[in-house]
This record gives C-alpha cells, sequence and structure tokens, in this order.
C-alpha cells in the first residue's frame, strides 16, 4: 500500500443526498479540467442532472473527460452519451459489451471506480454510482452509501491515476497514441491535518492492494474492527484475518444487505454465517434500504471509504479505487454514522437464528456458495484467495 500522506482536507459524504449536491456545485465551478469515472451513470433524474452540469462546464471551455463501464454503464451510451458528445463532452467506454452472452474472462473485469477530479484542486472518491438514491417501488429512505472529498496532498496520486486510466482506455479504443495532456496538474498545497492514501486496484501493478491494506489494519487490530459492505464474499485470507483478530479480543462487527440486488449474492453470503457467528463475531443485516456501503473502521483510527467490495470480484477482478484514511476525527465520524445505520435500520442476527432456518433456506444458501465459487473458479481466480 502507498504510504499516507500528511496536510489533507477531507470531507464524509454520506448517501447521494449529501454527495450529488457537493459534486454538482464543484462541476459548475470548475474552470480548467473535469474526469469522471463511475460504473452506473443512469438516465434517471439524478444521471440528467449531472450530465447537464458537464455539458455546462464543457460549453464554458472547460476540459471534461468522462469515462463510465461498458457493463454497468449501458443504459448511458444508449441514452445520455449522444447528447454529451454532441455538447463538447469527451467520453470513453471502458470494455463496451459488444456480445451480451459472451463468458469470457475479460468480461468480468470491469470499471468498478467512482472517482471524479475537478481543476486539480479537489477530488470526489467513493462507492456511490451516478443513480437516484431512491429505488421507485422500494423503501422510501436512500440507498445507504459514501464517498469523500478531499483537497490536498492525496490529490497528486488521484490526478495522476485517472489521467494515466483514460490515457490507456484512448490507446485500447482506438490502437494510438493520442497527445492528452493533463490541463489541470493537482493542486498539493497543506488543507488540513488528515493522513491518508488513495490505494487503487488493477490488472497490473496493484492487483492486491486494496485487500493488502484491509489484512493489514485487520492484523494490527486490538480492540474493534467495523466493516459495513454491499457483497461480502471473503476469500480464506480474509476470513482468517477476522477470525485471529477475534481470537485476539477484538471486537469485529459486520454491517451487511438485508435488501438484495443481487440475491445470488446474499444467498452466497449467508452461507457463510454459521463460520462467523460462532468466532464471536456479530452480524447486522441493513434493512432500511439498499446497503451499497464499502467502509470500514479499525480501533478508532484507521478508516477506508471506497468503491471495493470484499469479494473476488472486487478484489481480484475489478478497477476499484479506495481512499484510507489514518485520522481519529474521520474515523469516528464514520464509525458514529455507522453505528446510527445500525441502530436505525439493521437487525442483528445471532446462531440461534441459523440453528432455526428450514433445510429448504440452508439448501439454497449452501447452492449459491457453491455456484458463486464455481464462477470465481471458471474466472481464473480460485485457490485459497
Amino acid at each position: 500500500m502507498p504510504s499516507p500522506l500528511p496536510g489533507n482536507a477531507l470531507t464524509l459524504l454520506e448517501n447521494g443526498e449529501q454527495y450529488f449536491p457537493a459534486l454538482r456545485a464543484a462541476i459548475d465551478q470548475a474552470e480548467r479540467e473535469i474526469f469522471l469515472q463511475t460504473y452506473i451513470f443512469e438516465p434517471d433524474e439524478t444521471g440528467r442532472s449531472i450530465a447537464a452540469a458537464l455539458e455546462r462546464a464543457a460549453a464554458r471551455g472547460v476540459e471534461v473527460r468522462v469515462m463510465v463501464d461498458g457493463f454497468g454503464g449501458r443504459s448511458f451510451v444508449a441514452q445520455l452519451m449522444p447528447r454529451m458528445v454532441e455538447r463538447g463532452v469527451q467520453v470513453l467506454i471502458y470494455r463496451r459489451e459488444l456480445k451480451p452472452l459472451s463468458l469470457r474472462r475479460h468480461r468480468l473485469r470491469r470499471l468498478h471506480r467512482k472517482v471524479v477530479v475537478i481543476d486539480g484542486r479537489e477530488a470526489f472518491v467513493g462507492g456511490i454510482n451516478l443513480i437516484d438514491d431512491y429505488q421507485q417501488g422500494s423503501a422510501p429512505h436512500p440507498r445507504f452509501d459514501y464517498a469523500v472529498q478531499v483537497r490536498g496532498p492525496l490529490l497528486e496520486p488521484i490526478v495522476a491515476s485517472v489521467h494515466r486510466l483514460w490515457r490507456l482506455v484512448v490507446w485500447a479504443s482506438f490502437r494510438r497514441r493520442q497527445h492528452a495532456p493533463l490541463i489541470a496538474p493537482a493542486q498539493t498545497a497543506v488543507a488540513g491535518d488528515i493522513r491518508a492514501a488513495f490505494v487503487v486496484r488493477d490488472n497490473l501493478r496493484f492487483r492486491r492492494a486494496i485487500e493488502d491494506a484491509y489484512l493489514a489494519a485487520i492484523g494490527r487490530a486490538r480492540h474493534e474492527i467495523v466493516i459495513a459492505n454491499a457483497y461480502f464474499f471473503p476469500g480464506r485470507r480474509f476470513r482468517q484475518a477476522l477470525v485471529e483478530a477475534a481470537e485476539r479480543g477484538v471486537r469485529i462487527t459486520l454491517l451487511l444487505q438485508g435488501v438484495a440486488d443481487h440475491p445470488m449474492q446474499r444467498y452466497a453470503t449467508r452461507a457463510l454465517y454459521p463460520y462467523f457467528l460462532a468466532r464471536g463475531i456479530r452480524l447486522f443485516e441493513y434493512h432500511r434500504s439498499h446497503l451499497h456501503a464499502k467502509v470500514a473502521v479499525v480501533d478508532g483510527y484507521w478508516a477506508t471509504v471506497g468503491s471495493s467490495n470484499i469479494d473476488a470480484f472486487s478484489l481480484l477482478l475489478a478497477r476499484e479505487a479506495n481512499v484510507v484514511v489514518e485520522d481519529s476525527a474521520f474515523a469516528r465520524q464514520l464509525r458514529d454514522s455507522l453505528e446510527r445505520a445500525i441502530c436505525s435500520g439493521a437487525t442483528e442476527l445471532r446462531p440461534a437464528d441459523w440453528r432455526r432456518l428450514s433445510l429448504l433456506q440452508r439448501a439454497l444458501n449452501w447452492a449459491s456458495y457453491q455456484l458463486v465459487r464455481l464462477a470465481i473458479g471458471l474466472a481464473g481466480y480460485g485457490g485459497k484467495h
């Protein structure tokens, strides 16, 4: 993991209710250059409002560079992209879906990052896609997720990362190196007193960087670990690290999805519940709305906010980005937010709950677990991870 950089100012943004207004305001203040990377860019009210802000920026002469995943952004390609390109926004599609029924391994290598850089002076990093917080016909509460707004020296690796990926996808898309100079270099003056690192996962130099950051923090834990994660299907190394921490007396709390948008992954995760419960790890399922967060707090000092789930698809295949923070005030703010979520919208699961499960429910969990493992194996990433 890269060494944390001192001197940063970080603002924790909870849900789209805080994130989208801050993002739109930053875009509307942009003067030189915008980079935006996202997995989903929906043509709903939220997506259209962000698209309109980007179009306004392009009309002012701002260099606007948008990158959307080819799978998660299919509706964007069909409905938003033509107008945006016509109005001067540059758009690249990461691994465009050309053969929907193809089972080739590279289809699982998605752009799952949610990173925005404005004029090299501020950045947004987190797990929030460009999609309405409230889903029609679902719970009357916002999708539960986080992002951070960043100023300070941490902008140096963030700006370098988004610019590098833009140049890489330009080359992969057009098979020639096009001149794409960085117009707004990172503004790295001291902005606060927070130590933080920008950690990415890719298929080249940083294949296990985010997983290793988690494992290092878990290995150092002495008092408490709180993890909130949407798709939690950890490999053997991660499971063992949690068990060893529990054996040291560390209090471990996992906040996981209770309202599933991908039922098979949820059932597969539930197959692991008895393993964790038997080792004293507390489990909560969030039922108030869709939990989409990918955050953690360790010992009230170490924290992370980002796009990476704790499963093989995120940790071993997708392009992800997390901010890792070493700061007690920030960690306390995130920890307090998670505690409120647990108290207001989560249900604790106890060993007795699972002993009362029907044979049919147990079989469904077990079958889903095996199917997800099979999918990981077919992707070529089995074994101890």
